[in-house]
């Protein structure tokens, strides 16, 4: 009966948050945290009328990304076609 009164006080909420370390619990305490709302400075910046595509609006890093994906994706085309050509060719008997 003891036992089960020494069990029933360690609920499993509360032995959870003892094996948590300081550290963690501060970087999630709602107190510390001072965030800007930044959505309507992006809405003003996507929606306004400047004849760019909405996926180079964002400035240089995203004309960046934009070339850099477009290199992967014709670089990963190319590749898939010699290859699929490659295997299409028969072989050689010697």
């Amino acid at each position: 009966m003891n036992r089960l009164l020494k069990l029933s006080r360690l609920s499993p909420v509360r032995f959870c948050v003892q094996n948590v370390p300081v550290a963690a619990v501060r970087a999630f305490s709602s107190s510390s945290r001072n965030l800007k709302n930044k959505v309507p400075e992006a809405q003003k910046l996507f929606q306004e009328d400047n004849g760019l595509p909405v996926h180079i609006k964002g400035g240089t890093s995203d004309v960046l990304l934009y070339r850099a994906t477009m290199l992967l994706t014709v670089t990963g085309t190319c590749y898939a076609l010699y290859w699929l050509l490659v295997a299409s060719m028969p072989r050689k008997k010697e």
